[in-house]
């Protein structure tokens, strides 16, 4: 599932994320787009069990990996 959080203003990037993770069987990943690295959501994530990688883009944005 990938999901693209680019121009929102937060918290929404982090609330439509952790929305679509409650649909997301587990094993599966979700890749979102953001404007800014997502520091509050990495917490909210390890306590969910999620494993996460972020990857800055060329153009600023950051891809992040969520595996459930």
């Amino acid at each position: 599932m990938k999901l693209d959080n680019r121009g929102l203003e937060p918290p929404q990037p982090m609330l439509r994320t952790l929305a679509a993770l409650e649909s997301l069987p587990e094993g599966e990943t979700l890749s979102i787009i953001n404007d800014r690295r997502p520091m509050f959501l990495y917490e909210q994530l390890d306590e969910m069990g999620c494993r996460h990688i972020t990857a800055e883009q060329e153009n600023g944005s950051f891809l992040i990996e969520i595996k459930k």
